[in-house]
């Protein structure tokens, strides 16, 4: 808890004479920080031991008022870890042009990223068939964590066949963009020709970049991208924090 949060609940007397529940009073507090932006979605709340000393009720009550939050959608309570404000879920749309940009600007957030890992490797059984390959062919693969409003929302790893596009590795490093890049060695635009979509915890590393508890599952996407002729360009395998995105298919 940090110190602003405790002076904030110190600052908190309940009124017990003007007939409103104290549990109430207590969840209009949380939901008047909230909206003045002194708790932020994500943000950890203290300890029902915590508040019960802070606002002079008891643990009963303080759970009671965080039961009504959470019934809102304004709190999430997660066994073992504590109580959160929730965070804002995006609609992530799969539609035949999906761009992160344009996903993360329809939700009037900021996009951004960063590259954890650009390299060329030969390809594995599975990213070779993804991309219609022999195992053990040059691939690009590039490693990305997407932001929005500084926050990750995802975790994606691209995989591109070298040799059909020679200069890929240099302009995945030099443009901003995915789409970008594949423009400038000649794709001009691409579709999504197939997603898959499955759930399952994330490897540590994965909770840790992306910021999100372990015992929360992942929605992981396999997804194929193809140019106009119909030949792949891409193979990416994208993993969503469930507490963030939700995945949405258009018809």
């Amino acid at each position: 808890m940090t110190e602003r949060l405790a002076a904030q609940l110190e600052a908190d007397v309940l009124e017990r004479s003007r007939g409103v529940a104290l549990w109430r009073q207590i969840a209009r507090s949380i939901e008047q920080d909230v909206a003045d932006g002194a708790l932020l979605p994500g943000a950890r709340l203290p300890t029902e031991a915590q508040m019960s000393v802070r606002f002079g009720v008891n643990r009963h009550t303080v759970r009671r008022a965080l039961e009504e939050l959470s019934r809102a959608g304004l709190v999430q309570v997660e066994q073992g870890r504590g109580s959160f404000i929730a965070e804002d879920v995006l609609d992530y749309e799969i539609s035949a042009r999906t761009r992160f940009s344009e996903w993360i600007r329809a939700h009037n957030k900021e996009p951004g990223g960063r590259v954890l890992d650009l390299r060329e490797q030969p390809a594995d059984a599975a990213i070779a068939a993804g991309l219609g390959l022999r195992a053990g062919a040059p691939v690009v693969r590039l490693e990305r964590l997407g932001l929005a409003d500084g926050r990750p929302v995802s975790l994606g790893s691209h995989h591109f066949p070298a040799a059909r596009y020679p200069g890929l590795l240099a302009a995945l490093d030099e443009c901003p963009t995915v789409t970008a890049a594949l423009a400038r060695v000649g794709v001009p635009d691409y579709r999504r020709q197939q997603t898959r979509v499955t759930a399952r915890l994330p490897q540590p590393r994965e909770a840790e970049l992306l910021r999100m508890a372990r015992n929360r599952p992942l929605l992981v996407t396999e997804n194929v991208n193809v140019d106009a002729a119909g030949a792949v360009v891409e193979f990416g395998i994208s993993r969503y924090p469930t507490p963030r995105v939700q995945i949405v298919f258009e018809p």
